[in-house]
């Protein structure tokens, strides 16, 4: 295909100008540990994610809780601790669902 010898001269070439060096990681063994503790029908939308520098939506949940528990121990006036309490058994509810749906997909997982 044209596209693979194009794509192999641009490699070439930037090996050659040294794009490759320096690179982070350079020179360790690729950590797949967590990729194969991913469920194996989340893997290819959390590398993607990963890639994009994007959180998946459990740990977005996770860091908002923990922000909303900081801002409750902070809080003085008993309106807005209601509030952040309400808010934060909300965030918890969406983790658990969502959770839980990570566990228990809606399709069976592919064969091999």
């Amino acid at each position: 295909m044209v596209f693979d010898k194009v794509a192999d001269r641009k490699i070439r070439e930037a090996l050659a100008q040294g794009e490759f060096d320096n690179l982070p990681g350079a020179g360790k063994p690729i950590d797949l540990e967590e990729y194969f503790k991913t469920p194996e029908h989340l893997r290819m939308v959390h590398s993607i994610l990963k890639s994009a520098n994007c959180l998946p939506q459990e740990v977005e949940l996770i860091n908002e809780i923990a922000r909303l528990d900081r801002a409750l121990a902070d809080a003085t006036d008993e309106t807005e601790r209601a509030t952040l309490r309400r808010t934060l058994a909300d965030r918890r509810t969406e983790l658990s669902l969502a959770l839980e749906r990570a566990r228990h997909p809606p399709f069976p997982p592919l064969l091999p």
